[in-house]
């Protein structure tokens, strides 16, 4: 059904493609920047993918005036604050974010403190959509195929103190430019390249589903499950396949430019308070919860579920699936997918393989109804129901 107004907004430029890092130094110059600090992590430093990038920069004789490596796995308010201010004292003029999402989210970070002219991001909190400040030149360049976080107007940064997970939210910290080149995720490991590209296909189908989709979003999540049903098991099997690995970087940004333009749900609120409470990895979490909700989400969501079918299983299966069956056969993808997963690569289908422990389920619960996301959910959650979900999931 067509939604009576809907704002969509992408102004993310994307190079896909063989060798596109390979355009990184003319995107800079365009944006007429000559000093950028490049935000890495030591993991990705040691596999050489830093050194690909700073080749390609040395040939052109751009090199980073700076590069912060000791970004950790969630990433945190601190360490914003201290890269911003590194980023004054050695005089930069732009971003670099090589990385997945926590390096991509901590840009997302330094750029609202650099850009709102301020020390503390913590003091930009509470803010619906905060206002655009000083353009501050910044490219993404993605080494995992799952967040979408290229092309989100969504920085996700771990509050320490109150372990939870906080969202920015800003149509203008989406960065200039994403880079999707294969080279960035071909030493991408199995049991990484399945969970991020499952991260992916939980963006798409809580984007198609939620309260606020509107037929651009669904473009782009629909085409992005169509690429992950494609090419996520040959990834995970053929990880030096360029193409499969291309294909999936693409899936993942069209993913993440559908829910920046709709929403998530559920999935994703209790995954965040799952991850702030218990410190779970973000993508595994999306696997084991997303065929739960969309059971709970089912009276509420079988329409948008049973449209899904045919990017998930084809349009013969679907078309060979009885209507009123369709929902639940599009679950059942999902379920298949995450069991061929976890056989080739032991991705977990069950809470209880990621050592959660049932008794912080109630303080996991208060802390989901409190996430935004909830609100777009096609059915309305509440923090009995969340202790439901949680204890199907263990």
């Amino acid at each position: 059904m067509q939604p009576p107004y809907f704002e969509y907004h992408n102004p993310v430029k994307i190079l896909c493609g063989e060798n596109a890092l390979d355009r990184l130094p003319s995107e800079l110059r365009q944006l007429a920047a000559s000093r950028p600090m490049l935000l890495t992590d030591a993991v990705l430093q040691k596999l050489g993918l830093s050194n690909t990038l700073l080749d390609v920069m040395d040939a052109e004789g751009c090199p980073p005036a700076c590069t912060f490596t000791d970004i950790p796995v969630d990433s945190s308010l601190g360490v914003v604050n201290r890269i911003a201010a590194l980023y004054r004292e050695k005089n930069c003029d732009s971003l670099l974010a090589l990385g997945g999402g926590s390096v991509i989210d901590t840009a997302k970070g330094v750029h609202l403190v650099l850009s709102g002219n301020t020390d503390d991001i913590l003091s930009l909190s509470g803010m619906e959509n905060i206002p655009r400040g000083r353009h501050i030149p910044f490219i993404v360049i993605p080494t995992t195929a799952g967040t979408g976080s290229e092309c989100t107007g969504v920085a996700v940064i771990r509050n320490e103190e109150q372990a939870v997970k906080m969202e920015f939210l800003s149509p203008f910290v989406a960065p200039d430019a994403a880079v999707l080149d294969p080279r960035m995720t071909l030493r991408l490991p199995p049991r990484a390249t399945a969970a991020t590209g499952m991260d992916a296909l939980c963006h798409a189908i809580e984007a198609y589903s939620c309260l606020q989709k509107n037929p651009l979003s669904d473009a782009h999540a629909t085409a992005s499950m169509r690429l992950v049903a494609q090419h996520l098991l040959p990834a995970v099997e053929n990880g030096a396949d360029a193409t499969h690995r291309l294909c999936m970087a693409l899936a993942a940004t069209l993913a993440g430019i559908a829910f920046s333009n709709s929403m998530v749900g559920a999935v994703h609120a209790i995954g965040h308070a799952l991850g702030g409470v218990c410190h779970l990895p973000h993508a595994d979490v999306m696997a084991v919860l997303l065929p739960h909700v969309m059971r709970f989400n089912l009276p509420r969501a079988e329409h948008h579920y049973a449209e899904l079918l045919p990017f998930l299983a084809g349009w013969e299966e679907a078309a060979a699936t009885p209507k009123d069956e369709r929902a639940r056969a599009a679950i059942r993808c999902v379920e298949n997918l995450t069991a061929r997963l976890h056989e080739l690569c032991g991705l977990p289908v069950r809470l209880r393989d990621m050592q959660v422990r049932e008794g912080d389920f109630p303080r996991v619960a208060q802390t989901a109804i409190n996430d935004g996301a909830l609100i777009v959910n096609p059915a309305s959650v509440s923090a009995a129901q969340v202790e439901q979900i949680l204890h199907q999931a263990y």
